[in-house]
């Protein structure tokens, strides 16, 4: 079994270093402790300017860590915060009023999801949809928003695209095979439904495409190909904006790739709008 585990905290880092750290360091040292966030959502240059230092004395300051650089270090603060207020109840309790606001959240977030994508990442992601019979997608509450995007998009320009849903899984899975693919999206805290539910669609021998937020993620070990992004708190849910810009990604990049097919079955659909006058104008 997988099991899901937190992020060693950033005081745990620093005391493991403290005796090695210069004058230098051991300001950033005390400024991140006492404000984690000016970590987790500043970049190098607002903290090194807040600090009274260089840039190369923070990338030094990560790899004194034990990170590769500032960015590594900076994501694993993040993922260390995003644990300890995993409750939306405790973000509220802890909410400051000079932390980052959601602006700076949603940024980072959505960074992290063109990095997940980008040079042939989006294709490997991608070609399980392109060649399935048929296609499934699963998601959690968090990224629910994202799965009825991508149901909806997938749906105009391929065939045969399912949204799985608790109260008809039973029936639905009746119907899963080899040649199928199912894209399945969760985020801590990961929801053992989904978990389970993935398992029996792999076991059905569906190729696994998962969508999470960490390697450590269960559904990870299921997966023929999957993609990390981050998902931010805004206030105190986690942020529904990540998981539907992958998805919006995940789509344009299948329409390309299916071209002539797409855009028939596109021009089919606009037909039968116009029949049935779906539209006013």
């Amino acid at each position: 079994m997988n099991i899901r585990k937190s992020p060693a905290s950033a005081p745990d880092l620093v005391a493991a270093v403290s005796g090695e750290l210069t004058p230098a360091e051991r300001r950033i040292a005390e400024a991140v402790l006492a404000e984690p966030t000016l970590l987790a959502f500043g970049t190098v240059t607002d903290l090194a300017s807040r600090i009274g230092t260089s840039r190369p004395t923070i990338v030094r300051f990560a790899n004194k860590l034990g990170f590769k650089g500032y960015t590594q270090l900076q994501r694993h603060v993040r993922s260390d915060l995003s644990h300890r207020l995993a409750r939306p109840s405790e973000r509220i309790r802890h909410e400051q009023g000079n932390s980052p606001g959601a602006r700076a959240a949603i940024n980072n977030a959505l960074a992290s999801v063109f990095e997940a994508v980008d040079g042939e990442r989006l294709g490997e992601l991608t070609a399980p949809i392109l060649r399935a019979e048929k296609v499934w997608i699963l998601s959690g509450e968090t990224s629910q928003a994202g799965a009825r995007k991508l149901h909806s998009g997938l749906s105009i320009v391929r065939p045969g695209v399912r949204l799985l849903e608790e109260r008809t899984f039973g029936a639905d899975a009746c119907d899963v095979g080899p040649r199928d693919a199912a894209v399945v999206m969760d985020f801590f805290r990961y929801r053992r439904r989904v978990t389970e539910a993935a398992r029996l669609l792999a076991q059905s021998g569906a190729t696994i495409v998962a969508i999470t937020d960490s390697p450590l993620s269960p559904l990870v070990e299921l997966a023929d190909t999957w993609c990390e992004i981050e998902v931010p708190a805004v206030g105190p849910f986690d942020s529904s904006v990540p998981a539907v810009a992958i998805v919006e990604l995940l789509v344009a990049r299948v329409a390309r790739d299916l071209h002539d097919q797409a855009t028939a079955r596109i021009d089919r659909i606009e037909a039968l709008w116009e029949e049935t006058r779906v539209f006013q104008q």
